[in-house]
């Protein structure tokens, strides 16, 4: 066995810059986040092929002294900190001290720097974690440190380094994510010397959610806000049919930082429970305040991961205050919520408890006894509410006199149980209109129809001669078409389809059968396209859509565009990760682009090998081009589908669900107490 030794102090620090610099969005995140500690108002980062060339940031913050910055790359060295203590209430983004020591281990660094109200500036270079001499400079109040070579001297970890468009991706997304967390400050954004982001810093939220994200995503916002106890809850959320494809229009912030949390994940979309469609995910810009003491911060190494303290509290807080907001949004001004809404038109549906039942029914007076057959007992007539379009008439038997013969309602009476329409249902002939109106109303009840000859005879019309054709034409006998083939009988009959979802069929053998059209479907399109040894078939779209997609889905769909082609898909880059789709496979319905590249790019995470993301591709492409639950299908499909099924052609959609469920007679009657 070998035997035990210390590493040397450069590669511990290349060990540590592993789990602090993971790409160059990583270098971004601790230089930006420094500047924000720092008290800066305006920062601006300049990228170069894709940040692995140049990485410059540049605020008018504080600055550094000249005689702390070689301090400042050392491990552990810090400005934030100064006991134990001070860990359970970090209230800055960068605490830790080696951010500048990391970045600095792996590439070549220059910082530029003055503090407010100094005569000079001061510069200092570092390679490779080697730093030179502190230089006397003219800068400006602030600082500006230059990243380049990333990873120059680490060829293990440059290999790995993904294209420039996707690193540069992965920091324009970034840079969303900080300008959405402090709309106070003015950030700017350019990629290879073009600008990409820059937002007013003008304290508004909606101006930094208007410049980071898009017109298209900032019009359909509902702001929410709530508290309860000490935790806060503000910001703002989607409308629900505004829900996208996947979850990466989410962001959330504790206390000012950007994190990635299940719980407040799952806190927003239960709020939009029973509101949104299935397989569509809301988008926010939500800010959870809490005490820091209530928050860890330090459980990740990027502190993208935090651990609250009251989980349950702050998951209530989230998704009470969604739900309000969603409800306000959704009620009209002077109308009461749905929960608060009792009995509104106060008739008999009313809730009562058998108390107040009983005192109902004996504060009513008593009927005597010579009362009860004298008449027929009259009811109160109660209006009705018109559930017709605007402006249509509802039909009353009595308003048959005054009103045209061609607007009386046909529908056959109501039928008593012992098969006669009521007498008071049928009208007696008014005898004194007799004379003036030249028709007769007609009501049709289920015992008596009157006939067509019957019906008032219309004032006679100019007798129209037949047509004479010039040409004349024979009269061809043809003969009629016979059919030999003989109706195969099936060994299955179906029954028919509930909930325009499941279908019934009985089997000769007396089991019942439960298919989910969707779910058989689904599978079918799977197997075909997996089978298939050429493309899908296109179709060309006469226009064009554009796709506005988050910067990190759109660079990674536009990394795999060989993908998308042999997938059926014609894209190309629309500039500001928006991807423009000419083509699309002819079984899918175009409506569907958008949320479908949404989902392909998820897709295209989780899927490690070429084959597995194109499976997880196809995925999506069967499950979008097959019939829906609570679609109209025709009986031939729905046969062809039951046919699949049971010869075992068809036993699990691609996600695992099964697609058919059955009951056997035995089970069947046994719910009846009968077996």
């Amino acid at each position: 066995m070998a035997f035990i030794q210390q590493l040397a102090p450069h590669v511990a620090d290349l060990i540590a810059a592993g789990e602090v610099v993971e790409r160059p969005a990583s270098v971004v995140k601790e230089l930006v986040e420094n500047a924000i500690d720092a008290g800066a108002t305006a920062i601006v980062v300049e990228i170069r092929r894709g940040g692995m060339g140049l990485i410059r940031v540049t605020d008018n913050g504080c600055g550094i002294a000249p005689a702390e910055l070689p301090t400042a790359f050392l491990r552990h060295a810090t400005s934030k900190l100064r006991r134990a203590e001070d860990l359970a209430g970090i209230g800055t983004l960068g605490f830790r001290g080696e951010a500048l020591a990391a970045i600095a281990a792996v590439s070549r660094v220059e910082i530029l720097t003055r503090q407010k109200g100094a005569a000079s500036g001061a510069a200092l270079r570092l390679e490779g974690g080697v730093p030179g001499e502190v230089e006397d400079a003219g800068a400006p109040e602030g600082t500006t440190i230059s990243v380049q070579d990333l990873f120059f001297n680490t060829p293990a970890r440059l290999k790995f380094m993904r294209k420039d468009s996707a690193e540069t991706a992965a920091v324009a997304g970034l840079m969303q994510h900080l300008a959405l967390s402090h709309p106070d400050i003015s950030f700017r954004f350019r990629k290879d010397g073009v600008d990409s982001l820059h937002t007013p810093g003008d304290g508004r939220l909606e101006s930094a959610i208007y410049a980071a994200l898009g017109r298209d995503f900032a019009r359909g916002l509902v702001e929410v806000r709530g508290k309860g106890g000490d935790i806060s809850v503000h910001g703002f959320v989607t409308q629900p049919l505004m829900g996208r494809g996947s979850r990466g229009m989410q962001t959330f912030f504790v206390n000012g930082r950007f994190i990635k949390s299940q719980l407040l994940t799952a806190a927003l979309e239960e709020g939009y429970r029973n509101q949104i469609m299935k397989g569509k995910f809301p988008g926010c810009v939500l800010f959870v305040t809490l005490p820091v003491t209530a928050v860890d911060v330090n459980v990740h190494p990027a502190k993208t991961q935090v651990k609250f303290a009251r989980e349950k509290e702050v998951f209530d807080a989230v998704y009470h205050t969604v739900l309000d907001g969603l409800e306000q949004k959704n009620t009209p001004a002077g109308e009461k919520k749905a929960a608060e809404t009792v009995n509104p038109r106060n008739d008999f549906f009313q809730t009562m408890d058998a108390k107040t039942f009983r005192q109902s029914a004996h504060a009513a007076p008593p009927v005597k006894k010579e009362e009860r057959g004298a008449a027929q007992p009259t009811y109160p007539s109660r209006s009705r509410p018109n559930f017709g379009h605007e402006g249509q008439t509802v039909m009353r038997l009595s308003d048959v006199e005054t009103k045209p013969a061609y607007q009386v309602d046909r529908k056959p009476a109501p039928v008593s149980a012992l098969g006669k329409a009521p007498a008071s249902v049928i009208p007696s002939a008014p005898a004194a209109r007799e004379e003036k109106a030249p028709w007769k109303p007609v009501v049709a009840s289920s015992t008596s129809v009157k006939k067509k000859e019957e019906a008032p005879k219309a004032a006679p019309a100019e007798e129209k001669k037949p047509f004479i054709p010039a040409i004349p034409q024979e009269k061809l006998e043809l003969p009629g078409q016979e059919t030999f083939l003989k109706r195969e009988e099936l060994p299955w009959r179906m029954v028919g389809e509930v909930l325009r979802t499941y279908i019934i069929c009985e089997s000769a053998e007396g089991e019942i059968w439960l298919i989910d059209k969707h779910a058989a479907h689904e599978r079918i399109n799977f197997d075909r396209l997996m089978a298939a040894d050429t493309p899908p078939m296109r179709q060309t779209l006469l226009r064009p859509i554009a796709a506005a997609l988050t910067k990190e889905d759109g660079a990674l769909l536009l990394e795999n565009l060989p993908l998308m082609e042999s997938l059926g898909f014609a894209c190309e880059d629309f500039g500001d990760s928006t991807v423009l789709v000419r083509e699309v496979p002819a079984d899918m319905d175009a409506e569907d682009t958008t949320a479908t590249l949404e989902e392909f790019a998820q897709n295209l995470r989780s899927g490690r090998t070429l084959e597995e993301r194109r499976e997880n591709l196809y995925h999506t492409m069967a499950c979008k081009a097959a019939i829906k639950g609570g679609w109209r299908s025709d009986e031939a499909e729905l046969k062809v589908l039951v046919e699949k099924v049971r010869k075992g052609e068809v036993k699990y959609c691609p996600h695992g669900r099964p697609v058919a469920v059955k009951l056997t007679k035995y089970e069947l009657e046994k719910m009846f107490k009968r077996a």
